[in-house]
């Protein structure tokens, strides 16, 4: 706290306190998204590598919001204004990108940008844009290029955090709004991914969100890491191609399947990979005895591929002899969070088959696979 600093009277003080019976009355506006289930109101950061794709996926979601269109290929969007500030580009560069991620469209007038911009200028010139579209989108692409010096005597944490605040200020006053961020991330990362964002965690701390960006170098498949304060923390298999960003399936929720069929199958054998796809593809759980069904192998071999999964951490163990998924389905088809996306359907004869984002209907009794033209139960289930 600074000596100059003006401090109320401790009546006006109290004056800020509530209780939880007041704050139960109140009546809040829903969260708003610009895009449905991965960027909420609020400021948040968009990291990743040089050259890995940030500044195609900040153009490509602005022009998807602008137009209410379908962001990433699967993500319907509402329609809103957007500011997009390409530092970085020149108007030739914007236009010919714009151009080819609209392919024959024409370029959406609800897109406005700016590309010159400089660190005293850039707070004042996206507050005055809020005050005129108060629900707007704000891509700031990037902020290494009005990133401002530390104050005397200022550490690199404070003047990240300062910085941080000031940017999370702008979405504060103007609520439903979202401002993201484009920044870079740093070459050593820790074992946590948020900590790759260049900087300090000054900036993660006062951020809302944070979505990182991974690729390997010359691969179209990427992943999008997502996590804040009020979206689901998740990732999403997606790739890019000549400059456009699709995640993989129909939904969100398919590109987190496929995510994490990704991660616990990564580097396996292929039966061992079909052991993991069969946990996580199983409602109930798996025993050794369901693997060596569906897989044609001994029940001692069966065993011996679920224990090396679970002991390489692909699937865990839950009561004697079952093991299940490491992680559970919690996102709906359209994207919504904490919901199942197990779809129950009646099926002609009055029984139930319980079917899985890109696996299909599964065994009432084991969780497994199954061909609906079968029934709804493994003839080795019902025996």
């Amino acid at each position: 706290m600074s000596v100059a600093e003006t401090v109320e009277s401790p009546g006006d003080l109290l004056a800020r306190v509530r209780n939880l019976a007041w704050l139960d009355q109140q009546v809040f506006p829903a969260l708003q998204w610009a895009v449905p289930g991965l960027v909420p109101e609020g400021f948040g950061l968009l990291v990743g590598p040089p050259k890995l794709g940030k500044s195609w996926l900040a153009l490509s979601l602005g022009l998807s919001v602008a137009l209410g269109g379908q962001a990433l290929g699967h993500v319907a969007c509402q329609q809103r204004p957007v500011l997009y500030l390409a530092l970085e580009d020149g108007p030739r560069r914007l236009q010919d990108r714009a151009r080819k991620l609209m392919v024959d469209q024409g370029l959406p007038e609800a897109f406005e940008y700016v590309t010159r911009a400089t660190p005293g200028e850039v707070l004042p010139l996206i507050a005055g844009w809020l005050d005129q579209h108060p629900d707007g989108f704000v891509l700031l692409d990037t902020l290494g290029k009005v990133w401002p010096p530390a104050l005397p005597g200022e550490s690199s944490y404070q003047r990240d955090y300062r910085v941080g605040a000031h940017l999370k200020a702008l979405t504060d006053t103007h609520p439903g709004s979202t401002l993201a961020v484009v920044h870079h991330v740093r070459k050593a990362g820790g074992e946590d991914w948020m900590d790759s964002t260049s900087g300090t965690n000054g900036l993660n701390g006062s951020a809302d969100w944070t979505i990182a960006l991974t690729r390997s170098r010359n691969e179209d498949a990427a992943l999008i890491k997502v996590t804040g304060r009020d979206v689901r923390e998740d990732e999403y298999a997606a790739s890019i191609v000549d400059g456009v960003w699709t995640i993989e399936g129909d939904s969100l929720a398919d590109a987190s399947a496929s995510a994490r069929e990704q991660r616990t199958t990564t580097g396996l054998g292929d039966t061992s990979a079909q052991v993991v796809e069969l946990v996580n593809a199983s409602v109930n759980g798996v025993r050794a005895a369901d693997v060596a069904h569906a897989l044609g192998v001994p029940d001692a071999t069966a065993r011996q591929y679920l224990k090396r999964a679970e002991d390489a951490g692909r699937v865990k163990k839950s009561g004697r002899g079952l093991y299940v998924s490491v992680t559970s389905v919690t996102l709906s088809r359209s994207g919504s969070p904490g919901r199942d996306t197990r779809d129950t359907r009646d099926t002609p004869s009055g029984g139930s088959l319980t079917y899985l984002p890109g696996v299909g209907p599964t065994c009432t009794q084991c969780g497994l696979p199954i061909d609906p033209a079968a029934g709804t139960v493994h003839p080795s289930c019902e025996a």
